[in-house]
């Protein structure tokens, strides 16, 4: 992804349909864009799980990253969750990792 996008793109994350001139997607509609950004929860839950953190929609406009022990912050995009995480958990969080990629393989099939 550019790093532009965010600057000229307007306050929303490329991972957010919006229906607005100029930019394709095929969700115009607000409830499908509501029914995706839930989806993208539960899949960031899947992968956040092992970590001990749970990623929760925040009024359809931010997330809210919390710890098992209750410690959370408030995440602006999916482009710095990896990032919260590591701080909030004080440990590595690599979602390309090939042992982690296959431990979730393992737990989705």
């Amino acid at each position: 992804m550019c790093a532009l996008c965010g600057g000229l793109g307007g306050d929303e994350h490329w991972t957010d349909a919006v229906a607005r001139e100029g930019v394709y997607t095929r969700n115009a509609d607000p409830v499908q864009r509501r029914r995706e950004r839930a989806l993208r929860v539960r899949v960031a839950n899947r992968a956040l799980k092992p970590f001990g953190l749970r990623l929760a929609d925040w009024q359809g406009a931010s997330f809210l990253l919390t710890t098992l022990t209750g410690k959370s912050e408030i995440v602006g995009d999916l482009g710095h969750l990896w990032s919260t995480a590591e701080r909030l958990s004080g440990r590595l969080c690599d979602p390309l990792d090939p042992d982690f990629l296959a431990r979730l393989d393992a737990n989705h099939a």
